[in-house]
């Protein structure tokens, strides 16, 4: 395995095959003297640079036995950019599988270009934020490789495994971090059209029996309530309990329990809001209203009163009082006394008329105006999620959100920030300012909020955002972003003693991203992953041909506590379909455990990296 890139998600990636799936390694990175392109400033550039030397100096030192650091015979290059050279050096020619996870989309698209000129029978793992142009990317990638390279593909039946797999850390990190900022609302896992849900539920009273909801995925671990105890880790033995048996969920007691709630969905429905047809009613003021009513009472009031004094057709009547009240009516002269009164007065009424009139029309060009600019967060706003940076990863989070109908108020110090854009469209309110500054969560109603998500690029900023927070509201729920895994473990312990009352996590974008990487390294289609306190629960879609723990088993007996569990059966694989998949779809969720697992299906499966690696039973690196 080739991993390429320039930050920290290239380190974690790197590990992550090591440590889990026991593959050989090559990590290309920059040299050591060169300052990663991380997006910092001011004050956090120091502290983050530092930050990323230690992590940089662990994985080339290779000591310690952490899943974060390189065995010493494991190859590590340095090169600013991978070109053809560094690609050939790095072994591209002979390799499984490359992924290319530099911050640059130009980057990683021309490395993939050179690798499957190099290799075609090469598996390509890309990390891009552009989703369209990702798609394109693949197609044009399998394309290529099918035409330079398919013959030899095919002899050995591993065409299959020859393909493009487009990533973006933003898509795969966005649902964890929404998911952790909110008490009550689901892990949300979301590839394709398809809706992971999983729900964390506390655990049951003496005498009770957890629920398992559709099937238990997860029994936490017995300190997730304890303040002063630490998540459970990928080796430690007092951790979360992953896909557990009817039987141990049966015998805890005291442990709260992920499950699955809900396992189907048929994509994001647009909010009726989002109709782009603007209400009359919004086009003006209460006030304008009013003075706009008011004027109109009046008018039909002289045209009633003219009628009375002249006993004239009402229709004329109202006629002869539009034209008074615009003044190109004739001087009523001669005319009875009442008729010359109700003359004055209608073009008294005129003259109020001019005013409102050009009121309308200026509030109603204000509105059109507002319409497209950021919007401010609402007087009486309150249970709503402030988000903090608008970029790569906010800019995925604040679409999530909205998917689900959540409120929120984004701060952003960059007003050409890309998510501007999108909370614009959003209609979401905005702040714009520098968090780290006096007032600014004020302005975005911190003190009425329910969750607070910290996600920009600066380490600092986020923490001393999440600290500033807590001393306004002690029981906030609070994420916060951090590059470093290490630093975030530790923010998060610290921070849990401090306010034990109140929800804090702190959150690595690679620690989170990594693990769908590694997956689509493997050759396996990865739908997303789940956060179970400090492990990760994936959800893949694995054909049953060439698996011996799947093919010709029942759905019982493919059952592996603690490794994977067989969720649903995609009959679009295979091109029937039981009448029981939700509509729109190709998916049976609700299988009997009597279900014997043919050649040819396609099965979802929740399992944890170890097992994933076990099941896909690769070779392991021989022990010198």
């Amino acid at each position: 395995m080739v991993v390429c890139g320039d930050d920290g998600l290239a380190h974690r990636l790197a590990a992550e095959l090591r440590g889990v799936y026991r593959e050989q390694v090559v990590l290309v990175v920059p040299p050591s003297r060169l300052t990663p392109p991380q997006p910092m400033a001011g004050r956090a550039r120091t502290a983050s640079a530092a930050l990323f030397g230690r992590m940089v100096t662990a994985v080339n030192r290779g000591t310690g036995g952490s899943d974060d650091t390189l065995v010493p015979d494991e190859r590590v290059m340095e090169a600013a950019e991978p070109t053809e050279a560094v690609l050939a050096d790095a072994g591209v020619d002979r390799a499984a599988a490359l992924a290319l996870v530099y911050d640059d989309d130009e980057t990683n698209i021309r490395a993939a270009l050179t690798a499957r000129r190099l290799n075609p029978r090469l598996r390509l793992v890309l990390r891009l934020y552009n989703r369209r142009l990702g798609q394109h990317i693949e197609e044009l990638l399998d394309q290529a490789a099918e035409l330079a390279g398919g013959s030899a593909a095919g002899r050995g039946g591993h065409g299959a495994d020859i393909a493009t797999t487009v990533l973006s850390d933003a898509d795969t990190t966005a649902p964890a971090l929404v998911a952790t900022a909110l008490v009550g609302t689901s892990k949300v896992v979301d590839a394709e059209g398809l809706l992971l849900r999983a729900v964390e539920r506390r655990p049951p009273r003496p005498g009770e029996v957890a629920d398992p909801g559709l099937c238990t995925l997860a029994l936490l671990s017995a300190t997730s309530n304890d303040p002063a105890g630490a998540e459970g880790s990928e080796d430690s033995g007092d951790g979360p309990q992953m896909l557990p048996d009817a039987e141990a969920v049966a015998a805890a007691t005291g442990r709260g329990t992920v499950v699955l709630e809900q396992v189907s969905y048929s994509g994001p429905p647009l909010p009726a809001r989002r109709t782009g047809v603007m209400p009359f009613a919004s086009l003006f003021s209460a006030r304008l209203r009013w003075s706009l009513a008011g004027l109109v009472a009046a008018v039909v009031a002289l045209a009633v009163a003219l009628i009375v004094v002249t006993d004239d057709h009402p229709l004329h009547a109202i006629y002869i009082t539009l034209l008074d009240l615009f003044a190109v009516n004739e001087p009523a002269i001669g005319a009875p006394t009442g008729q010359q009164i109700l003359q004055l007065l209608s073009g008294l009424v005129g003259l109020l008329l001019l005013p409102v009139l050009l009121a309308a029309v200026l509030e109603a060009l204000g509105t059109f105006r507002t319409a497209s600019a950021l919007r401010k967060p609402p007087r009486g706003l309150s249970g709503h999620v402030v988000l903090l940076g608008l970029g790569k990863i906010g800019t995925r989070v604040l679409t999530r959100l909205r998917e689900q109908d959540i409120p929120v108020v984004c701060v952003e110090a960059d007003p050409e920030a890309r998510g501007m854009a999108v909370a614009r469209r959003l209609r979401v309110p905005v702040v714009v300012g520098d968090v780290t500054q006096e007032g600014v969560l004020e302005s975005a109603k911190i003190h009425r909020a329910d969750a607070l998500l910290a996600l920009t690029s600066i380490d600092t900023t986020n923490l001393e955002a999440v600290l500033y927070a807590r001393s306004v509201r002690p029981d906030l729920r609070a994420v916060l972003r951090l590059y470093d895994d290490d630093f975030a473990k530790a923010v998060y312990r610290t921070l849990r003693t401090a306010h034990p009352a109140a929800l804090t996590r702190s959150r690595s974008v690679s620690h989170l991203a990594a693990p769908a990487f590694a997956g689509a390294m493997m050759g396996r289609q990865i739908l997303g992953a789940i956060p179970v306190e400090r492990r990760v629960l994936l959800f893949a879609a694995v054909v049953v041909d060439g698996h011996p723990q799947l093919e010709g088993r029942t759905v019982a007996e493919a059952f592996r506590p603690g490794a994977w569990r067989v969720l649903a059966l995609d009959t679009a694989a295979r091109g029937d379909h039981t009448g029981t998949e939700p509509p729109g779809s190709g998916l049976v969720w609700d299988l009997p455990h009597t279900y014997v697992l043919q050649s040819g299906d396609r099965v979802v499966l929740a399992a944890t990296r170890r097992g994933l690696a076990e099941l896909l039973g690769r070779r392991t690196r021989s022990t010198r």
